[in-house]
């Protein structure tokens, strides 16, 4: 750990100590030390070769002309449904647990955060875990759309069934929008995780936050850096590992 580091982990545990409520907003940055590939980086899914870009196989448009393609990219590379929690998971619930945080903020969908011990937990883009037949809406766990053959189909109704996350060319939840714009409102330090910020509408919420310490934990510099009281390029589970609570 280098002097420069080892000073910036003194100010964010003073900060946090400091701090009676608050709020962690995250995105792929958060699981990719679990194993699950961000979209953006060197090795990121928009940088790997597919017969279609990864951004178009993911879009409503894409999922409702091309379901065998779409399914067949979200079993191989949106479906890690082994991986296992790392320690900046562990770390957010543990904070949630002692109450010094009030509430996650997420734009992934693997569910990491509650199998960490998360409790309260806003999915922006939705969740693997959850799935709806489109014409019953029967309810289907990962391991259905994991095991099922091509296109997976409802045992019930031979519908189509559908993961309950939000593609390129949908609306985010507006019940869950509002209620992580509340939550950032009434922080007094929010901490960004393992984003670059980019994606909207998601990335626009942190701009509700009016509290004392914002706080960006990141491997690259994001445009908002400069509004920050603190930022940190390093891994974010090497970075919340050294916080006592």
């Amino acid at each position: 750990m280098t002097d420069s580091f080892r000073d910036k982990i003194k100010l964010l545990q003073k900060m946090i100590d400091e701090s009676r409520s608050i709020v962690f907003f995250g995105g792929a940055g958060v699981s990719t030390e679990s194993g699950i590939p961000d979209f953006r980086s060197v090795d990121g899914l928009y940088n790997q070769k597919y017969d279609y870009p990864p951004e178009e196989m993911l879009s409503h448009t894409f999922y409702v002309n091309k379901p065998e393609e779409f399914f067949k990219f979200y079993k191989d590379k949106m479906l890690a449904i082994d991986i296992k929690p790392n320690p900046a998971h562990k770390k957010i619930a543990e904070l949630e647990e002692k109450g010094k945080l009030s509430c996650v903020i997420t734009q992934n969908i693997d569910g990491l955060h509650q199998a960490a011990g998360s409790k309260k937990v806003y999915e922006l883009h939705g969740s693997v875990h959850r799935n709806y037949c489109e014409k019953c809406h029967k309810f289907f766990d990962a391991l259905y759309i994991k095991q099922s053959l091509g296109v997976p189909i409802c045992d019930e109704c031979g519908g189509r069934v559908k993961p309950d996350v939000v593609l390129y060319e949908e609306g985010l939840d507006n019940n869950t929008v509002s209620e992580a714009i509340y939550h950032i409102e009434q922080s007094d330090m929010l901490i960004i995780g393992g984003t670059s910020l980019v994606v909207y509408p998601a990335a626009s919420l942190v701009r509700y936050f009016r509290g004392k310490y914002l706080v960006l934990i990141n491997r690259d510099k994001t445009d908002m850096d400069s509004s920050a009281d603190l930022v940190i390029n390093e891994k974010i589970g090497e970075t919340l590992s050294q916080i006592k609570i």
